[in-house]
């Protein structure tokens, strides 16, 4: 039988136990005022406001111009790699918003800053999206667009590539903007290449053209304003950043 003492003993020391297991279960004391207060030391601080496109170097956003509001960033995977990430942003005042993203393949050989006909590489640097077309109807471009049946690529490709160009916007690389984006003249000559596109994607890399899924191409065909003077910054993802 045990003494009222030790029966007091027993009893204090149950409190204790009772009281330290309801701190630790609330996180302490510290921990309940953060959650009073509606924050806690971990949380995740608000993003920054984006002032410039991220990953993108000094060295190719001094040749972004100043009047360029829209901006299609396409990140590739390494030097030599035919996968990509393709994000657009929309500057608003003084910051930069990033919009949707997408998977998207690059040149199958990867990259270069030499592009040359027939390298099946995509170039990299800042291009203007001036002009967009299609085998398919218009879907709402803002940018200038021509619905054209010669388009369509050639039925001796592999089946995978028959759809590829029913949506492009054209990348000013070495062709005279306010044309189609088929229009052969290559004012710097053949063998710097040329007809280097935003296209919709086969699965795989391309010959030097950046292709995303259909759903992509509608909603920039439906999205770039020339009024915004968009353009696309492209390169894997070491080179822009230099």
């Amino acid at each position: 039988m045990l003494t009222s003492g030790a029966m007091r003993t027993a009893a204090a020391a149950a409190l204790c136990a009772t009281v330290a297991m309801s701190l630790t279960s609330c996180g302490g004391s510290g921990d309940q005022k953060a959650a009073a207060s509606g924050r806690t030391d971990d949380a995740p601080a608000p993003a920054a406001p984006l002032k410039r496109v991220p990953g993108v170097g000094d060295r190719l956003w001094q040749r972004v111009p100043a009047s360029t509001r829209q901006v299609v960033a396409v990140y590739g995977d390494g030097p030599d790699s035919p996968g990509a990430k393709v994000e657009l942003f929309s500057k608003h005042g003084a910051v930069w918003e990033r919009g949707q993203s997408w998977r998207a393949h690059n040149g199958r050989r990867g990259w270069t800053a030499h592009h040359r006909e027939g390298d099946q590489r995509s170039p990299v640097g800042v291009f203007t999206l001036s002009d967009a077309g299609g085998v398919l109807h218009d879907p709402g471009a803002r940018l200038p667009y021509t619905e054209s049946a010669s388009f369509q690529a050639p039925h001796y490709w592999n089946k995978a590539y028959w759809h590829d160009f029913d949506y492009v916007i054209a990348i000013d690389y070495n062709r005279v903007k306010g044309t189609p984006p088929n229009d052969p003249v290559r004012p710097e000559g053949q063998s710097k290449g040329g007809s280097i596109w935003l296209h919709m994607d086969h699965g795989s890399g391309t010959s030097a053209c950046v292709s995303m899924p259909e759903s992509a191409m509608r909603y920039l065909l439906r999205t770039l304003d020339p009024r915004q003077h968009p353009v696309v910054v492209m390169g894997d993802s070491r080179d822009l950043s230099a």
